[in-house]
């Protein structure tokens, strides 16, 4: 069994095609074969099913494929440590962003760190958290920006900064003309959430003190968004009103939203890593990156109440029913 071998075979379950996973390879189609034939033969299994179009995987193959991940990034990990001990800010680095910040962040975080690291590459990928705590601990993503605590002891977090939660408001909302946002009882039933966000959705939730949202636009629609911004549009269209994090207002007027009184309900951001993660050079200059790209008011020293979510009951029984 050699790592070209399991190069081999998590191309081929990434791209289930022979001709694309060789290209990708840089070997010949009939190489890769040969060396997938080899490796099955060496370990008695079959790893790959040939007669599924496209190519699939078999069960005890999958497994294989997990820990052939598992095993390249431990490898990726030693050249990383190499690049670590001299302090060299070269490279390749993948960082995975929460889809509820991404949008608002990344763009000026991306110029922020090219002053400071500028012979980093970086590839940036947009994901809920579960994919984002399941992509760190494989290996697959390299640092994750994201809500914690995550509760999983493998991972190591760094804070960043404390991003405040605001409600965003119709026309016609009662409160639209108050100081500041207080929840009222009539408020819990129109709330609406991010369909497949179970971290943010189980915050929403607890900050309002309720057991579940509800979808205001009753039987006659089911809505399945991810995106802050439509969320947004559909509040602006008096289907309900949502509590979402304060750097998704830059666009927006202060009449369309109010803050909550101090302590304002709040998520902490962090940066995630593996705990076989040694580049803290890089990880400070990324720390340093974002907090320059914020505005000036989430750098303010305001009093903040953390809202958690790893152990909130919505999150655990959000995601007890995708296992």
């Amino acid at each position: 069994m050699t790592l070209q071998q399991l190069k081999y075979i998590v191309a081929l379950d990434e791209h289930r095609h022979f001709a694309k996973a060789a290209e990708v390879c840089l070997v010949t189609q009939p190489g890769l074969t040969i060396q997938l034939k080899n490796l099955e033969e060496e370990l008695g299994i079959k790893i790959f099913d040939r007669d599924k179009v496209p190519l699939k995987p078999t069960e005890a193959g999958k497994e294989i494929i997990v820990r052939a991940k598992k095993t390249l990034h431990e490898v990726d990990g030693i050249r990383d440590f190499v690049i670590g001990q001299k302090d060299n800010l070269e490279g390749t680095v993948t960082l995975g962003v929460i889809s509820t910040l991404s949008p608002y962040l990344i763009p000026q975080f991306m110029k922020a760190v090219r002053a400071k690291a500028p012979k980093m590459q970086f590839v940036i990928k947009e994901m809920n958290t579960g994919q984002l705590i399941e992509s760190v601990l494989t290996g697959a993503i390299d640092v994750a920006l994201m809500a914690t605590p995550t509760g999983y002891p493998l991972l190591r977090e760094h804070v960043v900064f404390n991003e405040p939660f605001v409600a965003f408001l119709n026309e016609g909302h009662p409160n639209r003309d108050n100081a500041f946002y207080e929840i009222k009882p009539g408020d819990t039933k129109n709330l609406l959430l991010l369909r497949e966000e179970y971290c943010f959705n189980a915050q929403l939730l607890d900050i309002c003190g309720i057991n579940a949202g509800n979808n205001i636009m009753g039987e006659q629609f089911n809505y399945d968004i991810s995106s802050v911004e439509t969320l947004k549009n559909m509040v602006r269209a008096g289907l309900g009103f949502a509590i979402v994090p304060e750097l998704s207002l830059a666009n927006d007027t202060a009449l369309q939203y109010k803050r909550f009184k101090e302590p304002v309900p709040s998520r902490e951001i962090s940066l995630v890593v593996s705990d076989n993660f040694i580049r803290k050079l890089l990880l400070e200059k990324m720390k340093e990156a974002i907090w320059d790209s914020l505005p000036d008011s989430l750098k303010e020293g305001k009093k903040y109440r953390r809202i958690q979510w790893n152990d909130s009951p919505h999150f655990i029984n959000a995601v007890s029913g995708l296992k």
